[in-house]
């Protein structure tokens, strides 16, 4: 009995759409297009709009959003149409001189069944991407935080058993840096670049993409501070546009907005929505969070049908304890 058509489809669909190119590209070809998609519920319910926002989930989008974050392990959970994604960051205080972190991601992007010529299984390919990074950011004015990241990028194609590809790795390296500023009260700016490094080479030179370098920029107002002045209500909404670092001229568009109720103990909840490059990442998302004492959860859906799939991403968690 031979795998089932859609299985083996969403696999192949996930190792051509997020894994580097087999053949000889163009420039516009890009490898480790995993490096694009979002870490965190908050992220994915703010529509991406990330590149201002200080928190934890900063050491996957801005690093410079972590330099007012207190000491926390955080644990993410993610479903894509290129597979499930787990991920965990531990951030460090170090007072007044900024915040530590260290991060891993893992894409399982599935599998594909191997079988010989009368159908009998002989073995599996696996897919999975790896992220390792390491951060720090700190404040260098009052109104301004700059923040650094350091990433390892590995591909793997691996088998169980006899396949008729044995498999391939690719191992690669970037960096992330980014600041944010808060000119005036209740409104906040960021700007970073992304993905910045050398290209991912599986097989050899001539089969190596370039990174998925981008620039992004944000801008983000307190809009019921204009209403109602008062430290237990916020009302954020935020801007922010992306482009390829290297070829300019493919902007991708974000847009989030979050309400959050009350101070230290909160209340969140967001909605936002993508004009992307990747089309079948246009819509919109929702989502919510929960803060109380040391603990903090946020939960996101993703209301983009997927051209691939014809369907919605699950539920996005994030879960952090502080220490």
């Amino acid at each position: 009995m031979t795998p089932r058509l859609p299985d083996r489809a969403l696999a192949l669909l996930a190792l051509l759409a997020f894994a580097p190119g087999v053949a000889a590209q163009d420039e516009s070809t890009e490898g480790a297009l995993f490096l694009l998609l979002p870490v965190g519920a908050q992220g994915v319910s703010l529509g991406r709009a990330m590149t201002w926002v200080e928190g934890a989930e900063g050491a996957f989008w801005n690093p410079a959003g972590l330099a007012g974050v207190g000491s926390q392990a955080v644990i993410f959970r993610s479903d894509h149409v290129a597979g499930t994604a787990m991920a965990l960051s531990t951030l460090w205080s170090l007072s007044s001189l900024g915040t530590l972190g260290a991060s891993y991601y893992l894409l399982d992007a599935g599998s594909i069944a191997q079988r010989d010529e009368l159908g009998n299984p002989t073995g599996e390919i696996t897919i999975r991407d790896h992220l390792g990074v390491v951060s720090f950011a700190t404040r260098v004015l009052d109104e301004l935080s700059a923040g650094l990241s350091f990433k390892v990028i590995r591909f793997q194609l691996s088998c169980r058993g006899i396949c008729t590809d044995e498999g391939s790795t690719g191992t690669t390296y970037a960096v992330d840096a980014g600041i944010q500023a808060v000119p005036m009260d209740r409104f906040r700016l960021g700007a970073m670049v992304a993905h910045l490094g050398p290209r991912l080479q599986v097989l050899n030179a001539e089969q190596a993409d370039p990174l998925p370098s981008r620039v992004r920029v944000a801008a983000a107002y307190d809009v019921l501070d204009a209403i109602a002045d008062t430290d237990e209500l916020r009302g954020w909404v935020a801007l922010e546009v992306e482009d390829r670092l290297k070829k300019l001229g493919s902007l991708s568009v974000f847009l989030g907005t979050e309400v959050v109720a009350g101070q230290g103990d909160a209340l969140s909840l967001r909605a936002g929505y993508v004009w992307s490059q990747l089309d079948q990442e246009d819509g919109g998302r929702v989502g919510l969070g929960l803060t109380y004492e040391r603990f903090d959860l946020s939960i996101a859906k993703s209301l983009a049908v997927s051209t691939l799939t014809g369907e919605t991403e699950p539920i996005h968690v994030t879960f952090s304890i502080g220490f």
